[in-house]
């Protein structure tokens, strides 16, 4: 069907025909990514409909490229031995990747615990309609004459043929129609007060995808209307729809991966921050008890954190004896003096009182022995005090005012 030809003599529309038979396998790729980075979450959280429903919906999206790359349309017209037979196949798929994206749109938006008469409606309506589009697909094939195998511009070859006509016609028409409702649905709930940014970016992301869509739809009809008419503009069917179609899909799996996935990495960037920020205390700790976390390689990042802050806190636990409360009182008010915010001059208080109590136990100082002592703030503070360590000179500041006589300050502070 196709004839060789050099690359030197190739044209615009020759080499974009031999770029078409692997054209339709990079937004497959795309999809089965993004269904990889959602199988994780969604074997782990298997009892989640929801998740089980955006699987379903990644894994019928990558069919639909499969299905309709030339090849795999060659390939199930010869193993089936009807010509054209992948037409209804990929119209099916197409079509119930439809409605199901009306399904999911309507139960992410709506919450799977509503189960209002509207909601219930809704989806009534999608699941009967669409299930009667897919059998209208199949009985109008039935009874058409399609006897030519067309693998790249069957919905224009066939826009005039009987039954056909009216098969193509009905797909377009049924994947605008969703194509408009999840448009105007994801849109809507962008503009909701008080998402996630995530998940905001991800519906952006989706509602893109979906406006593309109707790019592809307006290429398809207008190419078949033309053919309607007796004007070939197969270009829009061949070029467009093919390059539109491969868009709104990169946009479609990274408006589904990126909720999780960038809440994912938020989460996991916030641990690591969380455990950074805590080192320098750790190695002030660590002067006091010596030894430390032990390193574990394959650790998570939640286990490393807790490790910290549970290593911490066993060490400030004992030390609280020698914590000079006047002191931290007096820290307090000079941090406040030269500046520092309430929150800011607390912990650096706490900073001031926690190296003179180091100092006092390295120095071999008794401590109050006051062993009910508060210290649940101290501990609650962790990460205030880490932070404002990586700041000495303000420590320093603070406390040679705190420790400087009354009425007196050191030069420079």
């Amino acid at each position: 069907m196709t004839q060789a030809v050099g690359y030197r003599a190739l044209s615009p529309a020759g080499f974009f025909s031999e770029f078409y038979t692997s054209f339709w396998w990079i937004p497959a790729g795309v999809l089965a990514a993004a269904l990889a980075i959602k199988l994780p979450t969604i074997i782990r959280l298997w009892k989640d409909p929801l998740l089980r429903a955006v699987g379903g919906l990644l894994l019928l999206a990558c069919a639909v490229f499969v299905f309709v790359a030339p090849s795999t349309i060659a390939w199930v017209n010869r193993v089936t031995g009807v010509p054209n037979i992948s037409a209804p196949w990929v119209y099916s798929l197409l079509t119930a990747f439809c409605g199901s994206c009306l399904l999911l749109i309507i139960a992410w938006r709506n919450g799977l615990s509503d189960r209002s008469a509207s909601t219930r409606r809704a989806t009534r309506w999608v699941v009967s309609v669409y299930a009667g589009v897919i059998v209208a697909l199949w009985v109008l094939f039935a009874l058409a004459d399609a006897p030519v195998e067309r693998l790249r511009d069957l919905d224009t070859y066939y826009a005039n043929t009987p039954f056909m006509r009216e098969e193509i016609l009905l797909y377009l028409l049924a994947h605008t129609t969703a194509a408009l409702i999840i448009s105007k649905l994801i849109w809507n709930w962008v503009r909701t007060e008080g998402l996630d940014a995530w998940l905001r970016w991800g519906l952006k992301f989706l509602g893109a995808g979906y406006a593309l869509n109707l790019v592809f739809d307006a290429a398809k009809l207008t190419a078949v209307v033309a053919r309607w008419t007796g004007h070939d503009l197969d270009w829009l069917n061949m070029t467009v729809a093919p390059t539109v179609a491969c868009m709104s899909a990169v946009l479609i799996a990274v408006g589904f991966i990126l909720p999780h996935a960038g809440q994912y990495l938020h989460e996991r960037w916030r641990l690591r921050l969380a455990h950074h920020e805590l080192r320098p205390l750790y190695l002030l700790m660590r002067t006091v008890e010596g030894g430390g976390v032990p390193l574990v390689l394959r650790a998570s990042p939640e286990l490393r954190l807790t490790r910290r802050e549970t290593f911490i806190r066993d060490v400030l636990l004992p030390l609280a004896q020698h914590i000079d409360e006047d002191l931290r009182r007096r820290s307090y008010e000079a941090a406040l003096g030269l500046g520092h915010p309430p929150q800011q001059a607390k912990a650096l208080a706490a900073a001031v009182a926690i190296l003179d109590a180091v100092d006092a136990r390295l120095g071999g100082r008794e401590g109050d022995g006051a062993e009910d002592r508060d210290t649940t703030e101290l501990l609650r503070e962790i990460g205030a005090v880490s932070r404002v360590l990586r700041h000495p000179d303000a420590v320093r500041a603070v406390r040679t005012r705190a420790q400087a006589p009354d009425g007196t300050v050191a030069v420079g502070d």
